[in-house]
């Protein structure tokens, strides 16, 4: 628990891997119990056919706001759920507490359809910028870790993104259609060229976590919602990557974004991806 004069890196030096039992530990209480074994009625749908939530999502999203807001009080959590129960709750990654990032179950299509390919993802961050991060696949018991300055580690093996090979295509994973405004298609179209392979996303943050491991080039994404995307992001910048937005900005998770934005494992290729996406919404426009 972090005392009343500790920093939130000294709290970091200190229990991180506190943070990790925690998100382990929701793994295993409330998500893998239901793999592979989900009723009907624990599975609903939220804005659309592809907008699915469970019981495991609200069961490990309450574990974890319990957990980490007993390890840092004084913090708050944003949890996907409970924006979807109240929106307002979103305000709070605006303001100055410490805010813990939490979506409990990231890829719910792929765990409702029994698929390995989901993660459970925490992020610290305050005043907007994120300062450390868990992204843990339970289903393959895997876990990256990213503290802001001090690297990205998988399993505590170093991550290294690295440059692309020279000439080879850029693999590219994309928002998925029924995400993206008719503006963001137009834009997401000008990554249809010669020498560029995009398809469409799995879980957001396993693809993140693929850019920084240098098996993924870059991710072409027409969301906002910082629980989807802050783990990810802390975890390719300190890998090595760049983020960038189509017109050249770093993304924020308080928002205000022009859209798409991409994440890559090096900066010349948020660049590039980013050029292509500026240029598919001129050419469109």
């Amino acid at each position: 628990m972090i005392e009343e004069n500790e920093t939130i890196e000294e709290f970091l030096a200190q229990h991180a891997t506190d943070v990790e039992d925690a998100v382990r530990k929701a793994a295993a209480a409330e998500i893998m119990p239901r793999f592979r074994r989900l009723a009907d009625h624990e599975v609903d749908r939220k804005s659309g056919p592809h907008d699915l939530v469970t019981d495991a999502d609200r069961l490990a999203e309450r574990y974890l706001t319990e957990a980490l807001g007993a390890l840092l009080p004084g913090s708050v959590v944003v949890g996907e759920e409970a924006v979807h129960a109240n929106p307002s709750v979103y305000d709070a990654i605006r303001g100055d507490a410490p805010v813990w990032i939490v979506d409990p179950v990231d890829g719910t299509r792929q765990f409702v359809h029994g698929d390995t390919g989901f993660c459970t993802l925490v992020a610290l961050a305050r005043h907007g910028v994120v300062l450390a991060s868990w992204t843990y696949a339970p289903a393959l018991d895997r876990l990256a870790t990213a503290v802001r300055g001090q690297g990205a580690f998988l399993d505590g093996e170093r991550l290294h993104a690295g440059a692309p090979a020279p000439g080879s295509d850029l693999r590219v994973a994309t928002s998925h259609p029924d995400f993206t405004t008719d503006e963001q298609k137009r834009a997401l179209l000008g990554l249809w060229t010669d020498g560029v392979a995009p398809r469409p996303c799995g879980s957001a943050g396993l693809e993140y976590l693929a850019v920084a491991r240098g098996e993924l080039e870059a991710t072409a994404f027409g969301w906002e919602a910082a629980w989807d995307h802050a783990a990810g992001l802390l975890l390719v910048e300190e890998a090595g990557g760049a983020h960038l937005t189509r017109t050249g900005e770093p993304f924020r998770i308080t928002g205000g974004n022009v859209l798409p934005f991409t994440a890559a494992r090096d900066a010349g290729t948020a660049r590039r991806v980013a050029g292509l996406l500026s240029g598919g919404a001129r050419r469109a426009a």
